[in-house]
């Protein structure tokens, strides 16, 4: 592609950005502007007009697609393939050095790099060998410290203590993990980056190679980059302007893994003879959808400052559905999705967004229930997620104790000292007798058939599932899942874990006690009159739960609804967007408002979400959300609240919400009347061969799919399917 042919593709914003004169420059780029476009264009300019060779271009972004793509586009536009171009992510380019200049950086020829799983192996081989009790400090925990270190620049001999027994004790464990990975010739993915960053500094001959060879360096995403990214990138920059960074302050949503906003804010002062260009057209959206993202973000401060504008059209205004619980959220949801349907469009045109991964497993039974296939993108299912398979797995060692993938999976989880010796021993024994690893483990303790130290803590174990067994015995089921998440110490272990990925798990742990609170058999197809009648509660609970596991999510090939978390939504887009769970305290999220900057971040994830939709937003909440079992009421979220009225169409409760009728002593005040497609009526008295007689309180659904919520004088409220239900009028 020659230039006339790169400029005439361009707005007047990009043009000015690509063909800008070499020096430094920080491009602002806002959601669906056409970045990525911008960066790819402006190599091609530098080559192609400047004289500048590709090869001593170094371009960097944060994800192996992104850099894929942008490679490709600019072999595209060259005409020629670059096989030998800087052009890639921080830790493929740092590694690349290394390899180059493996002696210079004090390494092995042959250097190992270890993933996220070889490193915490290594630092549980460390706290073994440190005498450093594991249950008391977590294994993980320490990861994530070395890490963040490594991220801020920092090595062990660099951190004082200063009587700080956290601090302390993480610093011995990340020096006894230096000693070990420097004996192994081992590199963990931030040892990358700093090690890089340290050869280059202590090698001035190297380091003046490397400035003269790369005359340009772009970065993309720049608003995510770390501390250590950031000196890596000045340092090869050095005294000459020849940094362009295109990034929007308004994306920087990952502050609890690392990135500094501050970054990109500081840039100006950094380079005070770089330029600033603001590309604000936006592509993607609506006007209406770009309303309601400038309007939330302008609430926040310290912004560089830029609006969203789009030649596209006013397009439909945004949906609010206030919902009466989180089933009705997914049941309004699911409508929604079928009705798109319905007119010809496809389900991967529709994305369902939230802020907790918890928050997915409500929103998955509502699909399910409607056989919609559905994918979770860059997750996994609800009852797929580890905490949840190890918290069914001690539930179903309660239930049968010769389950042998449960015993295996929780047998030392939280590390209760049962290494992987012991188990092997356990397998051996069961395989010799022929018997279950939980009958070969107590023969076994009985027997004297471990060391003195194992059989103790076999034997812990063994009393664990026993006294647990026995505590829970009478107890309902949403207090029994919640007694072994607490007693199991998977509660403590995961608090341990701490960040944004251990509350994510907490949370994940509410909800399956909410679960195990709403469920009801006569609500699942599974369970019908064959069921055999010494099946527990909780058995047909664990069942439950394996076949949700197992079912309902599409293939890579199947049109499938997308479901995601914001975070997870970043650099996508879809005609369709659904934002759920809009309340304060799930988002903008209970720790934003404890921790200072949290806020700023949790509004910048919000713009994030709305800026996902293309042509349709819809925003709802629910006025009571069942969390741990205990249902919450709270207010609509403020970044609701901020977005213009003019912008926003209610979603009335007549139009398709049906409220809960209320009764005292049975004088029943109707809000709605009939459940559709069906004989029944909201207030109506029903008879249940099992619950007895009770009143319909509220609905979802129509017809004979749909499912009904009976208050049952004797046992409560309880929702059940009318297909399975067979409930008789009274």
């Amino acid at each position: 592609m020659d230039v006339t042919q790169i400029l005439d593709a361009l707005n007047r914003e990009q043009r000015a950005a690509v063909t800008a004169p070499q020096g430094s420059a920080l491009v602002l780029a806002g959601a669906g502007s056409g970045k990525t476009r911008v960066l790819t264009q402006r190599i091609a300019w530098l080559v192609q007009t400047e004289g500048l060779s590709p090869f001593g271009i170094l371009a960097v972004t944060f994800t192996n697609k992104a850099a894929a793509e942008m490679r490709a586009r600019i072999e595209q536009h060259l005409g020629m393939p670059l096989r030998g171009m800087w052009v890639g992510t921080f830790h493929s380019l740092a590694h690349r050095f290394l390899r180059a200049h493996w002696m210079d950086a004090q390494l092995d020829q042959n250097f190992q790099i270890i993933d996220a799983d070889d490193q915490l192996r290594l630092v549980k081989r460390v706290l073994v060998n440190l005498g450093i009790d594991d249950k008391k400090w977590p294994a993980k925990q320490a990861v994530w410290w070395i890490n963040a270190q490594k991220d801020e620049g920092l090595r062990s001999q660099h951190i004082q203590d200063d009587g700080d027994l956290f601090i302390q004790t993480h610093l011995s464990i990340y020096q006894a993990y230096e000693e070990a990975c420097d004996r192994g010739g081992m590199v963990d993915f931030a040892e990358l980056l700093l090690r890089t960053h340290e050869t280059l500094l202590t090698n001035a001959s190297l380091l003046a190679h490397y400035q003269e060879r790369f005359k340009a360096i772009l970065v993309d995403e720049f608003q995510d980059t770390n501390a250590i990214q950031y000196a890596w990138l000045r340092i090869l920059a050095g005294d000459a302007d020849k940094l362009m960074v295109v990034g929007d302050d308004d994306q920087s949503i990952y502050g609890w893994r690392g990135a500094k906003i501050e970054n990109i804010q500081r840039f100006q002062d950094d380079y005070p003879r770089s330029e600033t260009y603001r590309l604000e057209q936006n592509y993607r959206s609506t006007e209406t959808i770009l309303g309601a993202a400038n309007a939330i973000i302008e609430h926040n401060d310290d912004r560089l400052g830029k609006a969203l504008w789009t030649e596209s059209g006013e397009g439909e205004p945004i949906s609010l559905y206030a919902a009466y619980n989180e089933i009705d959220e997914a049941r309004y949801i699911v409508e929604r999705i079928k009705a798109f349907s319905h007119e010809g469009h496809a389900y991967q045109e529709c994305a369902i967004l939230y802020r907790s991964n918890a928050q997915s497993r409500v929103l998955e039974e509502a699909l399910l229930r409607s056989q919609l296939p559905y994918r979770i993108y860059g997750g996994q299912r609800f009852f797929e997620r580890a905490e949840i398979r190890s918290s069914l797995a001690y539930l179903k060692l309660l239930s049968q104790r010769h389950s042998d993938a449960a015993f295996e999976r929780v047998v030392n989880l939280p590390p209760r000292g049962i290494g992987d010796k012991s188990v092997q021993i356990i397998r051996d024994a069961a395989r010799e007798q022929g018997v279950s690893l939980w009958q070969a483990a107590q023969n076994l303790v009985a027997n004297t058939g471990f060391t003195a130290r194992a059989k103790a803590a076999v034997s812990s174990f063994i009393d664990l599932i026993d006294t647990l067994d026995a505590a829970t015995e009478d107890m309902d089921l949403a207090y029994m899942v919640g007694e072994v998440i607490d007693a199991s110490g998977l509660k403590a272990f995961y608090e341990k874990e701490g960040g944004e990925k251990g509350q994510a798990r907490l949370e994940n742990l509410e909800e399956l006690v909410s679960a195990a609170q709403t469920f009801d058999p006569d609500d699942v197809p599974l369970f019908d009159e064959t069921t055999p009648q010494d099946m527990t509660l909780l058995d047909e609970f664990l069942s439950h739960a394996s076949l949700e596991a197992g079912e309902g999510q599409g293939d890579q090939n199947q049109d499938s609804v997308q479901m995601m978390t914001m975070h997870s939504a970043k650099g996508l887009e879809f005609p369709v967007v659904f934002l759920a769970g809009l309340e304060e305290g799930l988002f903008p999220h209970q720790m934003s408002v404890e921790e200072p900057g949290r806020m700023s971040e949790e509004r910048r994830l919000c713009y994030v979400g709305v800026t996902r939709a293309m042509q349709k937003l819809y925003l709802t909440y629910a006025e009571a959300r069942r969390l741990n079992g205990t249902d919450r009421y709270n207010r609509v979220s403020r970044f609701v609240q901020e977005i213009p009225k003019a912008l926003i169409q209610e979603v009335r409760s007549h139009e398709s919400i049906v409220r809960p009728a209320y009764h005292t002593e049975h004088k029943v005040k109707r809000i709605a009347s009939e459940v559709e497609g069906t004989d029944f009526e909201l207030g109506q008295k029903v008879l249940h061969s099992k619950f007895g007689e009770g009143w319909i309180t509220n609905y979802e659904g129509h017809g004979q799919q749909a499912r009904v919520e009976v208050k049952f004088d004797a046992v409560g409220s309880k929702w059940l399917m009318l297909a399975f239900a067979k409930l008789e009028a009274i």
